[in-house]
């Protein structure tokens, strides 16, 4: 009889483990779009679109390359809204008697496939996903023994199993990473290339509907809708990064601009998650633009570490730590998510550019995520739980496995520092330094207390007073710590008062 080969919405490539060994005339490759997993969290429209109309043009794309698709459509009142209750249903109207899949990127997906043979009675084959440059079991080789496990170590094994920016067993350039370079602030005149965008064809504007009739109480803008969702865009737009914005993506990859959300980032993200781009790909043609002389290394090194390094590091810590993972908290944060974060009014004019642009496009870079975003919940004490869901339901590249570690080990320090030496908590004068958000704010970023003072100056020193007694012992912030037993009594008395009083105005919802 027939195999039933389910391919998830983020396993969109031919070289996908589910294709190996299937027979053409015989197996059924399914794809389904369910409400379970559309709306676990309340997933950004642009998110949604995405997906949906990359699942529908794969599926197209294996029907012209001879597959027999089963393809299940949000709409179809035969749809029962779950990828479980679509096998079942599917198994006996495509007369198949067994089940192939490649396992999820998500824990909780996974746990619930390893029910689904006995919950079915028909055998179920879990793949591993080996589109990934290190498995689950290469990842925990390396960490076993390990007191600390960062990245930075991980990424070197990783360049020198690859072969990737080396001279012979050296590194290129004689570093392993030039992030020291990678530091500087846009300047005024800056010119930024737009981002490559494309039109909608018919297929996506299918979806379009279906998500503006479906999702109309799920966050952020619909249109105008730009995104690749097929291989061959996604591929266009990693050459659009090689040819014009990876030159300059190492010196201004921290930088933020008012009004310019794309800058010269890749935005290939939200394809190498889905699965239209393959990370060696993506390496290789980084390298050779190096190789060739037509990007420095500053930019090359950045942009590979963040594929080869961090999101394989990422990944590999997910597997590793979870399910306990999920629920780590060491700072006991409890604060519940402010509506800012939602687009309610601030006063804060960082966060409302981050949020705005988020919510517009699906879409925030690394600094934006971390600096802005997630060091604002990292001070004000925001629960883990509902920082991570926001950020898994708002970005369109986000799936737990990249999610959960960036943010929870990242973002907030909540796993007590496996991912992060030190908490990512900064005043005010790094936004200042590293963005013109500032000239535009209510509040004064020089200024250290009072009603005008930028709230990230108090509460960063509000922080670390909070916690000291979980941080204390940390060489990287002794010296920090030495600064604030300095200040007198009275100053290190306003902080507390400072804070306290934002921290309040935050909870009762105002517009701070």
């Amino acid at each position: 009889m027939a195999v039933l080969r389910l391919i998830l919405a983020d396993q969109l490539s031919d070289t996908l483990a589910t294709l190996r060994d299937a027979d053409r005339q015989r197996d059924w490759l399914v794809f389904c779009e369910v409400a379970s997993e559309a709306s676990y969290v309340n997933h950004h429209k642009k998110k949604i679109a995405l997906l949906f109309s990359a699942m529908r043009h794969f599926a197209q794309h294996l029907r012209d390359a001879g597959w027999q698709v089963h393809y299940s459509d949000y709409a179809d009142p035969r749809n029962s809204g779950s990828l479980a209750g679509e096998v079942a249903r599917l198994l006996a109207e495509l007369n198949c008697d067994s089940v192939v899949v490649t396992e999820p990127g998500e824990y909780r997906l996974l746990a619930e496939m390893q029910q689904w043979q006995q919950q079915l009675q028909v055998p179920v084959t879990l793949l591993e996903d080996d589109r990934f440059l290190a498995s689950g079991a290469d990842f925990a080789a390396w960490a076993a023994g390990r007191k600390q496990l960062r990245m930075e170590f991980f990424y070197r094994e990783m360049r020198r199993r690859y072969q990737i920016l080396l001279d012979g067993d050296q590194p290129v350039g004689g570093a392993w990473n030039f992030d020291s370079d990678n530091r500087k602030p846009a300047p005024a005149d800056l010119a930024v290339a737009a981002p490559l965008r494309f039109s909608a064809d018919a297929t996506t504007k299918q979806v379009l509907v279906l998500v503006a009739e479906q999702f109309a109480d799920h966050p952020g803008q619909l249109e105008p809708f730009h995104f690749a969702v097929t291989r061959e865009q996604a591929l266009q737009v990693l050459d659009y990064f090689i040819d014009h914005s990876l030159v300059l993506f190492g010196d201004y990859q921290d930088a933020m601009v008012e009004g310019e959300p794309w800058l010269f980032h890749s935005h290939i993200s939200f394809y190498l998650n889905c699965g239209l781009l393959l990370p060696l790909e993506c390496i290789d043609a980084a390298e050779r633009a190096y190789r060739n002389g037509r990007a420095p290394l500053n930019a090359v090194e950045g942009f590979i570490r963040q594929i080869l390094g961090w999101r394989e590091y990422v990944r590999g810590i997910y597997w590793l730590q979870m399910p306990d993972y999920k629920a780590a908290n060491f700072f006991d944060a409890q604060r519940p998510l402010p509506a800012l974060y939602w687009g309610g009014a601030t006063k804060m004019n960082c966060l409302a550019q981050c949020v705005s642009e988020t919510l517009d496009n699906a879409y925030a870079h690394h600094i934006q995520r971390l600096m802005v975003l997630g060091n604002f919940a990292l001070l004000a004490g925001i629960a883990p739980a509902e920082v991570n869901d926001w950020y898994l339901a708002v970005y369109a590249d986000a799936y737990e496995w990249v999610e959960l570690p960036n943010v929870t080990g990242m973002v907030l320090f909540a796993d007590g520092g496996v991912v992060a030496s030190k908490p990512y908590a900064a005043g005010g004068a790094y936004i200042s330094r590293m963005s013109n958000y500032c000239k535009k704010c209510h509040y004064r970023v020089k200024q250290r207390d009072g009603e005008q003072a930028c709230p990230f100056n108090y509460l960063y020193w509000d922080f670390l007073a909070r916690h000291r007694q979980q941080l204390d012992n940390n060489p990287r912030l002794g010296m920090i710590y030495r600064s604030y037993d300095k200040m007198s009594a009275d100053k290190q008395q306003l902080i507390a008062t400072d804070a306290a009083s934002f921290l309040q105005r935050l909870e009762a919802g105002e517009a701070v």
